[in-house]
Parts: structure tokens; C-alpha cells; sequence
């Protein structure tokens, strides 16, 4: 048997992937399912997707967007159609089972395809307001999997909720290690702060601007981003405090082992509202301060964030009201109320699907066995 995902490849399609094949493999530890994998060039995706042991191939890919651009007649008229006759070609060339889709661009042209060659597709959205992508295939798509309730667009009829996949493995940490990883005093309260691929920049800038009355009070380990993380450490050198530097720990990218140990160390996350790391938060039951990205697609991030925030599970804050004082004042009226920190905590745990992975792998592994 032959499964073939496909997405945009970055981290929030990719890291869902990963989960699910994890699980189909633990259910149906047999030798006889290939996995491959079919989307845009992305570097550190294909890195991840290769770890895992899928085929990857790769194709042309253009973007859908709601707005005037000359790049969207380049798209429309060169890149997605010539992405579509890749994707036909290597699909009649695999033969899979099943295509599963996690949208973004590229799955658009491997989804039609899929149609054209009449293969089953599924299909999973992992935030409030689908993408041009994933609304387009959802009308074709044979099984459509929700992470939020209230998601947009689609037929109710057709879907099913199960929340966004995470990977087992960011879960269960342990303190002391992450003591030993970080260098943590655990003297202080201890905040991760992360910016995420596309909207670190920002954070990063605001978290130098307020460093050191930050690191008065609380202990910070920081997720700069991988292209960011000289600069920034270069930068805090330069603004922190001799004396309060021990307290600021700065890291270009956690991989699973550190990011299980932060989660459990942190008492408090500060995060972009992407739908992975929402689940992920939501999944290790921490309060959380979320700061929606001004300019995701059809402002997606925020309507994650304040879905999510209904729950009581997190606080919300909008790049442009991100000010030292108001930013301060914040977290120090929920330290000041351990209660409400309590609250989140347990609101965050009742939001939580860390069985979302294994839902989706064992709807995959019944359809493959049905048909």
C-alpha cells in the first residue's frame, strides 16, 4: 500500500504529517505501506519528511492569493498549471492508495491531479478560515478533517473535528532536564517565548527592547528562529544587564528532545497563534499569551487565537497594541493572580486533542483495508 502526502511544506504542514505516519506505523507495524511525500521545495521540511523515511518528491508550485499582484498571473498562468502536469505524471508514476492532503501551496495541483486519476483524497485543515487551497479540494475530498469547531467554509455534513496532529514525542518533559539543557535556574518564573517561521522578527526586536526588565523578574527561553539567532545573541550581549544575562536563554531552533524539556519547564508561553503550536501549548496544558501574525492569510492567526482564547485557555495580544507597558502589565496582573494562571491551565488541558494523530492514522489505515 501507498500513501502520498502533500502541503506546503513548512513546519506547520510538516510536523502534523510526521505525527500521523508515526501513528499509522505504531498501529500497522508492517513493512507493506510505503509513505511518500509531494510539495514544494522547502528545505528544512524535506530534511524532517527524509528523517521519517518518506519518498520525497518535489514540484513547481504556485500560490493562490485574494489579492492583485502581477506574481498571480506568473501562477496562474505558468506555475500552477505546469505544477498540475508534474503532479499528474508522478502520481500515474507512484500509484497511491490515497492522497492526503494538509492544503498550502502545491497541494492544489497534486489534489486535482488526485482527481483526475480518480484516487481518494483526504483532507485536513488545521486553522479557523481554510486556505484557497484546502476550500477548493474540499469539494472533491472524500473525508474532510477540522481542527477548530467553528471552522469556515466547509460543509458540516462532510466533516469531522479531531484537532490539529502533534507529535507524541514534544510531550512528557522533564524539569530537570531542561535544567540541564537550558542551563536553568528555575529561581524565577520561567516564560518561552517563540516567534514562529514566518513572524519572529518582531517578537525578537520586542523582546530586546524590554530585556532586562524581563529578565528582573522572570527567566526567558527564547526561540529566535535559525536565521535570527546570531544577531540576537549578539544583540543581548550587547542590552542585557551583566548581572541578569544568566537569566536569558536564547536558541535558534528546538528540536523534539528540547522542546519536550521547555514545555514542561515554562510556566508561561508566549507564541504566535499558527494552529500547530496552539495544539501543541493546548497539549501540555501551559497558559499561554498569544500574538496573532498581522499578515497571515486571511488573517487565519487571529481567529485561531481568539477560538482558542474563548476557552479561557489563553490572553491575546495584537501586534499593534504590543507595548512595553501594556505587554508588562499584563503578565504581571496573571503573577499576580496565580489563580487565573490555574485556570488557563486546566482550560488549555479541556481545549487539548492529543489524540488527533491517531484518530486521523486509524480513519486512513480502515478506508486502505476497506478498499
Amino acid at each position: 500500500m501507498k500513501i502520498l502526502f502533500t502541503g506546503g511544506g513548512t513546519a506547520g504542514h510538516v510536523f502534523p504529517i510526521v505525527a500521523i505516519v508515526r501513528e499509522i506505523r505504531r498501529i500497522y507495524p508492517k513493512k507493506d505501506l510505503e509513505f511518500y511525500y509531494l510539495g514544494p521545495k522547502d528545505d528544512f521540511g524535506l530534511i524532517l519528511l527524509q528523517q521519517e523515511d518518506f519518498i520525497v518528491r518535489t514540484i513547481i508550485s504556485g500560490k493562490l492569493r485574494r489579492y492583485f499582484a502581477l506574481q498571480n498571473f506568473i501562477d496562474f498562468l505558468f506555475k500552477i498549471p505546469f505544477g498540475i502536469i508534474q503532479s499528474f505524471f508522478l502520481l500515474l508514476s507512484i500509484k497511491p492508495d490515497l492522497v492526503f492532503s494538509k492544503g498550502g501551496s502545491g497541494s492544489i495541483s497534486v489534489a486535482f491531479s488526485a482527481r483526475l486519476l480518480k484516487i481518494p483524497v483526504f483532507l485536513h485543515e488545521s486553522d479557523v478560515v481554510p486556505g484557497l487551497s484546502n476550500q477548493q479540494t474540499s469539494k472533491w475530498a472524500k473525508k474532510i478533517f477540522i481542527s477548530f469547531e467553528k471552522t469556515e467554509y466547509f460543509d458540516p455534513q462532510k466533516t469531522t473535528l479531531v484537532g490539529n496532529p502533534i507529535r507524541k514525542e514534544i510531550l512528557g518533559g522533564d524539569k530537570e532536564r531542561a535544567e540541564e539543557l537550558f542551563n536553568l535556574t528555575f529561581s524565577k518564573p520561567i516564560f518561552l517565548i517563540m516567534g514562529g517561521s514566518q513572524g519572529a522578527e518582531a517578537i525578537n526586536d520586542f523582546v530586546l527592547r524590554i530585556l532586562n526588565n524581563l529578565l528582573k523578574d522572570y527567566e526567558i527561553i527564547h526561540v529566535t528562529g535559525r536565521e535570527n539567532i546570531k544577531e540576537i545573541e549578539g544583540e543581548a550581549q550587547v542590552v542585557a544587564d551583566k548581572d541578569l544575562d544568566k537569566y536569558y536563554h536564547p536558541f535558534g531552533f528546538l528540536d523534539e528532545e528540547k522542546m519536550r524539556h521547555a514545555y514542561k519547564a515554562s510556566d508561561l508561553i508566549i507564541s504566535r497563534s499558527g494552529s500547530g503550536s496552539i495544539f501543541e501549548i493546548a497539549a501540555v496544558g501551559k497558559p499561554s499569551i498569544l500574538i496573532p501574525l498581522p499578515i497571515s492569510a486571511q488573517d487565519h492567526q487571529a481567529k485561531n487565537a481568539y477560538a482558542y482564547s474563548e476557552t479561557g485557555a489563553a490572553e491575546i495580544i495584537e501586534q499593534e497594541n504590543l507595548t512595553p507597558n501594556f505587554f508588562m502589565e499584563k503578565i504581571e496582573l496573571l503573577f499576580l493572580h496565580l489563580e487565573k494562571l490555574e485556570i488557563m491551565k486546566t482550560a488549555a488541558f479541556g481545549f487539548s486533542k492529543p489524540l488527533a494523530a491517531r484518530a486521523i492514522a486509524r480513519e486512513i489505515l480502515e478506508f486502505l483495508m476497506l478498499e
